[in-house]
Order: C-alpha cells, then structure tokens, then sequence
C-alpha cells in the first residue's frame, strides 16, 4: 500500500479518486484550502491537509513522505474568473505541485490535463499526437500547465504520467443537468444540424484510468487520453437522454451562426461590468466543435478498458439527479 496525496479532492473527480484509493486500502491525503469543507473526505478515511496551490511551503509540507501524487485540483471556468486567476491555478499551481513533489521525492506522480487542449478534433477519432488548439482562457492554462509537466518529464526531473480525460459525469456532478434538465422537461433546443461527435467518460471508468496511470510501470513518461467506450452523435445523445429520463427530444432546431454571434454580443456587454453572460460563444460552440478521441494508446499500453456505456452511465446519472430532487 502507498501514502497518496491527492489535489482536487473537494472536488468531483478528485473526490471519487480519494475515496477510491482509500477504499483500496491506500494511505489517502488531501489538499484542502479549507478542511472544514472536507469533513465528508474525513469519513471516507481520507486525512484533509491544509495547503494552497499558490502557497509553496503548504505543498512542500502536504508532499512529505508521498509516494504518490495525483494532482486533480484545478480552477474550472467559475463565470467572473479572470486570466491571471486562471493562470496563478492552472498553470503556475502545477509548477508550485511539481517542485514541490521533486523536493520529496516522490515516487510517481500523475497530473490531470483536458481534452480541450485539442479544441475541435478536425480529423476524428482524434488521438494523443492531435494538434493543440485551446478555445479559451481555462484550456490555454490548462494546456500551459501541461506543457510544464511535460517539461518535468523531458529532463527526468519526476516519474510524470499525464492523461486528458472526455466530458466527465456521473452521480455527484451536476455539470451535465446543463443538458439532462432541459432535456427533461422537453425545452431543449438544438442548435445546428445536431451531427457534432461527442464523447464522454463515466466517472469509475476515468477513476480506474488515473489508476492505472499512477501504477503500470509503461506509464511514466507518456500522455494518455481517457475517454468511453462510446462515440455518438449529439443527436443520439439527447435521444439516449429523452429515452431514460422519460424527456423529448428537441422540437426547435435554429441555425448556429445567428445563435453564435448573439453570444459574442452578450460577451462584449456583460464582461467589462464583471457579470457573467447569459449566452457566450463557448456554449454555443458546444454544438458545433467534434469531440471525438482514440484511447486505443491507453488500451494498449495500460490495459484500459471502459465497461460502462452512455445508456447506463445516463441512467446512474439521472438516478442520483432524481434522489437530489434535482430533475
């Protein structure tokens, strides 16, 4: 068994990953800004340690005797977020992890990048050599934090894995009620032709991904992409969605150019009073941009295997939505 430090876990994924790994019988930290919010990691046998990403000696303190590190946490597009706040998280919080880390000598350590450092996917299935084009401020940190771990691993300083997960869901997200509540109540409005790939990965699929990524030997210096076993349409998606929540597919179908520049117009209102705005372009583009990605690399070399599929994942999902009063 190892000590584990995981960043993030407050959050979604990194708070199934704590509680996984302290399932398993591991020795489980988590770096918290505030323990008193982590008090559910507590019962769960995780052992919240104050730290801040942008505080160095807090994580020199966290990675102490760590076999492991799994560094999760990052700032995901809050509404009112600026570029600098972006950057002191995502970017410059993933160098402050790493020398941390070196300064303990830590074993392995495994950070977590995005798909959507790849932008729309121009030729998919696209797979890890797929070239880079971030669409916003959250991927380019995200994509330039990346950039450092990477940099860590050309020049031997740390074991790095680095994997770019799908769209994540499952119980305990509400990202995806976004697109399930509308769905549910039969006011989803479907914007262009409805053909754009999607692809998604269940949240205990990614879980055992990051695993594996923080344990196969074969891993250590590679990038992987982690994403389901399934690749649809978007208008098999909302279908899937109708049919499990007992929904209706979208009635209204408008063009996307018109929706697209009315976003840009409610950004450039909204942003220079500081409020978040009602419609913004990469919402919009959400209907537009393929995401579509090989993880036949992680197959291959990590014995990856993704079991469950939209249908149930969906369900799981919409089950939990359900118990929360949420639909």
């Amino acid at each position: 068994m190892s000590n584990i430090l995981v960043t993030g876990a407050t959050g979604f994924t990194g708070g199934h990953l704590a509680r996984r790994l302290a399932a398993d019988g591991h020795t489980v930290r988590a770096l918290v800004r505030n323990p008193e919010q982590a008090e559910h990691l507590a019962a769960a046998g995780v052992a919240p340690v104050p730290g801040d990403l942008q505080d160095p000696s807090s994580l020199r303190r966290a990675a102490q005797g760590v076999d492991t590190v799994y560094h999760i946490a990052a700032l995901f597009r809050p509404g009112n977020a600026t570029r600098q706040e972006l950057h002191a998280v995502n970017t410059q919080g993933v160098q402050n992890m790493l020398d941390a880390a070196e300064t303990a000598g830590v074993s392995r350590f495994v950070h977590c990048s995005t798909i959507g450092v790849h932008g729309s996917v121009k030729n998919p299935p696209a797979d890890e050599t797929a070239p880079f084009s971030p669409g916003d401020d959250y991927q380019n940190t995200k994509l330039a934090g990346e950039q450092i771990a990477q940099k860590y691993m050309r020049e031997n300083r740390l074991p790095i894995s680095i994997f770019r997960p799908a769209g994540i869901y499952g119980p305990g997200d509400t990202r995806f009620l976004k697109l399930i509540g509308p769905v549910k109540r039969g006011r989803f409005v479907m914007i262009g032709s409805g053909q754009t790939l999607f692809h998604m990965v269940y949240i205990d699929d990614l879980v055992n991904g990051i695993i594996l990524c923080g344990t196969r030997p074969k891993a250590v210096g590679q990038v992987f992409i982690l994403a389901g076993p399934e690749i649809v349409t978007l208008n098999q998606l909302v279908q899937i969605i109708a049919k499990t929540v007992d929904g209706k597919p979208p009635r209204l179908r408008v063009p996307f150019a018109p929706v697209y520049w009315a976003g840009f117009v409610c950004e450039m209102l909204c942003k220079p009073i500081g409020i978040q705005p009602p419609l913004f372009r990469r919402r919009v583009d959400f209907f537009r941009k393929h995401r579509a990605f090989s993880i036949e690399k992680a197959r291959n070399m990590l014995g990856y295997n993704p079991q469950v599929g939209l249908s149930e994942g969906i369900a799981r999902t919409a089950q939990w939505y359900k118990e929360e009063g949420l639909i």
